[in-house]
């Protein structure tokens, strides 16, 4: 049981030490660490915050003792160690000879005309209090409502407020330097971009804590960042196409040459302040996002568009942000559907590879997102993303996600012969060869699987000693995913089948009742699919006495399905040889055949792979009588032969023709029967037709017709509407009636 919490550790780390921007002071940078501590000592919870302290000197002055001052700095001030005081020595030296903007001597005649004179001390820290609070804002508020230089500055001052977590409570509850105030700027963005920044940057201050949120989407500023970002895609796609004119239009040499240099770098300034812009706004909409209902406001405003949009851009810093918020909206149904409506994967293949290790990561975590939709791994293929992601195999930190896309590509039959281009499978095989001894990586096997149902793969993959490497190891490791993947490779005809002759014996002799299920399954399917015909069959089946166990397993319930299927699949394999074909009839495994096609009649695979044994065994002259005279085969056959599926009606008619052939009285029955189906589908044809026109009658004089009824044989009327003398002139031949006249 964990232990009560009932101690507080606190640890303060100092950090960096710079000058303050606008203000005669000094900023101290440090890091707290709380801790929970249980009632043994033990550690509960933690939680660590950055913070600054603001050390002020405003008593500095040209004829300050500097070295005085800084000692008195470092006396004073606990989280500067006396090992900094020559630094601090040297910040005092720069802030005595820095020269004070016109803003700041602006602020200064403002704070003496103030009826409440400040008493700030000189070692005024970022613990203000209320009152601290509230007189500096009411300075920097009153440069809001004057020109851009002063509301830039007057902004900037309350972001340097903002920008310290434990001011954002006083700065939302206290009446005169609420956050809104700084909102009547809303209007002004346009004309300055820098003030746009500050203006989002404050806001995004509050947004990176949840418990202002609301207070964030109350006024809005999720909506002014949306607009934000739009209005600076507008113009950065105005200054690309003016630019675009200019190079046009430029000589090689010349005055036009030289404006279009001074507009391109003129471009590049304007750019880095709008992608500065783009990032504080888009960060701010990441982090409300959180919300999934303000998630769902974003994307009824299009935010997949604006940002699969920004994906054109260099910024590298950008770049990451942009695929985050990508990366999150796509766990989404319908962000996922609105990424595929637009160019979202040919944008992000540029960026794989790339040198910025976490862009990479998050561009490829992103793409594994959306590989689980089939159009979009089709995208991917098309633009060329599969050698991209092959040679990535070899990236220790980008291999899993790289693995786990790859996988999702070989699903699709239509990709897998795409990958003998590339060298995927040489390095997935090395791989699989370099970890012989460890547990094979499921993504690493998944892939190779999938990938071995392609014949190309398959051969591919059996150069040189593939096969025995691949036997060798699973026949060690009894490893099903690899039997599996063995399974595969071996259903394919042509020069891998063969390979597998060296190799039947080890196989036979995993089919025992010891055995794991799932690991027969794979053994017995692999020799199943070995159609060759150089190979003894029956040798095999006696040697390693596999008869009595397939004859058990396919009792219905032996064993689960997959298993007994593949059992009637062997069964259909090894009667291809006439001998083998014998010893099963002899064994009784017909009767346990039809006995299971009771059972499974509602399984098209199992009726289709039974009626392919029958198939097979009425090949032979031995087997064939069994089949005929010994069994009700012939008769299940024949209900089958009208079955929906066209496969099994495909086996069935052959099977029964091969009968017919070799059993007259069995060809008369067939024959009737084929005759009473298709008597039967014209007189619902007729009858159908009857009904479309609605007409009483099908022709129009009714001593024209007969009715016709048929007996059992199928062809003796009911009524004399037929003279006997025409039986007399009818005829047999192989089972068909003519007429001789």
């Amino acid at each position: 049981m964990q232990d009560d919490p009932r101690y507080i550790k606190r640890k303060v780390t100092a950090g960096s030490l710079d000058v303050h921007p606008t203000e005669k002071a000094l900023v101290v940078h440090y890091e707290v660490e709380a801790s929970i501590l249980g009632e043994g000592g033990g550690h509960v919870l933690g939680e660590r915050k950055e913070g600054q302290k603001i050390i002020r000197v405003k008593s500095l002055s040209p004829s300050t003792d500097v070295a005085a001052l800084a000692k008195k700095v470092v006396e004073e001030c606990k989280l500067i160690p006396s090992s900094r005081l020559p630094q601090v020595e040297h910040l005092l030296y720069y802030l005595q000879n820095r020269k004070s903007s016109p803003v700041e001597d602006k602020l200064e005649k403002k704070e003496k005309r103030t009826a409440k004179p400040r008493e700030l001390t000189p070692f005024d820290g970022m613990e203000l209090n209320e009152e601290a609070i509230i007189t500096q804002v009411d300075d920097y508020i009153e440069l809001l409502y004057e020109g851009i230089p002063e509301k830039i500055r007057g902004a900037a001052l309350i972001l340097q407020l903002a920008r310290n977590p434990d001011n954002l409570e006083e700065l939302l509850h206290n009446g005169t330097c609420k956050p809104w105030k700084i909102l009547v700027l809303r209007e002004d963005w346009k004309q300055s971009v820098e003030l746009a920044t500050i203006i989002i940057y404050v806001f995004f201050c509050f947004s990176s804590f949840s418990q202002f949120h609301g207070v964030v989407s109350s006024y809005k500023i999720g909506a002014l960042c949306m607009s934000v970002v739009e209005h600076e895609l507008k113009r950065h796609d105005v200054w690309c196409e003016e630019l675009r004119k200019k190079s046009k239009s430029a000589p090689e040499n010349g005055t036009l040459r030289r404006d279009q240099d001074k507009a391109l770098k003129k471009y590049q300034g304007l750019l880095a302040k709008q992608e500065q812009l783009l990032r504080v706004s888009l960060y701010l909409l990441l982090n409300l996002a959180e919300d999934t209902r303000t998630e769902l406001k974003m994307r009824n405003k299009n935010i997949v568009g604006l940002l699969v949009k920004v994906l054109e851009r260099d910024d590298e810093e950008l770049l990451v942000l942009v695929v985050s918020f990508l990366k999150k909206l796509s766990i989404f149904l319908e962000n996922k559907n609105d990424m595929a409506e637009v160019d979202t994967v040919e944008r992000l293949a540029r960026l794989v590879p790339c040198e910025h290790e976490d862009l990479l990561n998050l561009t490829l975590r992103l793409l594994l997102n959306l590989s689980f939709d089939s159009g979009l791994r089709a995208k991917m293929v098309e633009v060329g993303l599969l050698p991209k992601l092959t040679a990535l195999l070899g990236d220790e930190n980008n291999r899993q996600v790289a693995l786990r896309i790859l996988y999702h590509i070989s699903i699709d039959d239509r990709f897998k012969g795409m990958f003998v281009y590339t060298d995927c499978i040489p390095q997935l095989m090395q791989s699989l060869y370099e970890h012989s001894e460890q547990e094979t990586e499921a993504e690493l096997i998944s892939i190779l699987i999938n990938l071995a149902a392609n014949k190309k793969n398959a051969q591919l993959m059996c150069e040189g000693n593939g096969l025995k490497m691949l036997m060798k190891r699973a026949l060690k490791m009894k490893d099903c995913l690899l039997m599996k993947m063995i399974r595969n490779i071996s259903q394919h005809d042509g020069a891998t089948k063969p390979l597998y002759i060296d190799y039947v014996g080890d196989l036979a002799a995993e089919i025992r009742a010891e055995e794991e299920e799932e690991w027969v399954l794979e053994c017995l399917g692999t020799l199943a699919n070995l159609t060759i015909p150089d190979l003894d069959w029956e040798l095999v089946l006696k040697e390693y006495n596999l008869v009595p166990y397939l004859k058990d397993r396919l009792k219905p319930g032996s064993a689960e399905d997959d298993l007994i299927l593949e059992v009637v699949i062997m069964i259909g394999t090894v009667s291809i040889d006439d001998a083998c074909a014998a010893m099963l009839a002899k064994s009784g495994i017909i009767p346990a055949l039809i006995e299971l096609l009771n059972a499974q009649q509602e399984d098209d695979e199992f009726v289709c792979q039974i009626v392919y044994v029958f198939y097979q065994m009425v090949f032979h002259q031995a087997t064939r009588d069994v089949i005929i005279k010994d069994t009700q085969a012939p008769a299940y056959l024949i209900d089958l032969m009208h079955d929906k599926n066209t496969e099994i009606r495909k086996v069935c008619d052959n099977t029964l023709d091969i009968i017919a052939e070799y059993d007259e009285e069995w060809g008369r029955k067939i024959q009737s029967e084929k005759f009473r189906f298709h008597n039967n589908q014209w007189l619902e044809m007729v009858e159908s037709r009857q009904a479309d026109e609605s007409e009483p009658y099908l022709y129009e004089n009714d001593n024209d017709t007969a009715d016709l009824f048929y007996s059992a044989d199928g062809i003796t009327p009911a009524e004399g509407s037929v003279s006997p003398d025409f039986f007399n002139d009818l005829q047999q031949q192989n089972g068909d009636f003519y007429h001789t006249g």
